[in-house]
């Protein structure tokens, strides 16, 4: 089962690439058809920003299987186990709740979206904003997931604080005693 997941995931990130590329190609070849050639090509406007849309959502989904959406452990870091384990249950419950509340707009949308039809590509608009349907999905099967490991205290204590802290921010370097000359006993 892992295996499938880890699959699916590779299939995200390379859809990530490509949404990228396309993006990157339709919009630079646009700008240099518009002042090169003072012609452009029509759908690339169009394409680009459904590719930033799927791109965004995917995105998503990657990151909350990497836990690198953002976060604030400031209390429940200092908090003892049963209050992790009480902050973790309320939060996973409240997203599942919102990908509950989106998974349910993206249906109540569905009608409307087949039968709207985009203004240039001529696509339905269901293809666009059906990535609702999997982003809900997938987001929910995490929370169910983290929440049949908390109720079955199949989480580490660790695993109970779901931030991961930036790779970009600077450890705590020793402080240093100033007006101290090098080599020189205290």
């Amino acid at each position: 089962m892992q295996k499938t997941i880890d699959y699916f995931f590779k299939l995200l990130e390379f859809l990530v690439v490509a949404c990228m590329v396309a993006m990157v190609i339709m919009v630079f070849g646009n700008v240099v058809l518009r002042y090169g050639f003072n012609s452009g090509i029509t759908i690339s406007d169009e394409m680009s920003r459904y590719c930033f849309v799927w791109l965004t959502y995917i995105g998503a989904m990657i990151a909350m299987r990497e836990k690198g959406h953002l976060g604030v452990d400031t209390l429940v870091k200092h908090l003892p186990v049963g209050g992790k384990k009480a902050c973790l249950f309320v939060s996973e419950m409240l997203m599942l709740w919102c990908n509950g509340l989106f998974l349910l707009g993206t249906w109540k949308m569905h009608g409307l979206q087949v039968s709207n039809v985009s203004p240039v590509v001529g696509i339905s608009m269901i293809w666009i904003y059906g990535i609702g349907y999997v982003v809900a999905v997938v987001m929910g099967l995490f929370n169910i997931s983290v929440l049949y490991r908390l109720l079955t205290g199949r989480l580490r204590e660790d695993e109970l604080v779901q931030v991961v802290e930036s790779e970009d921010v600077p450890h705590e370097v020793p402080h240093e005693v100033p007006n101290q000359v090098p080599g020189a006993r205290a």
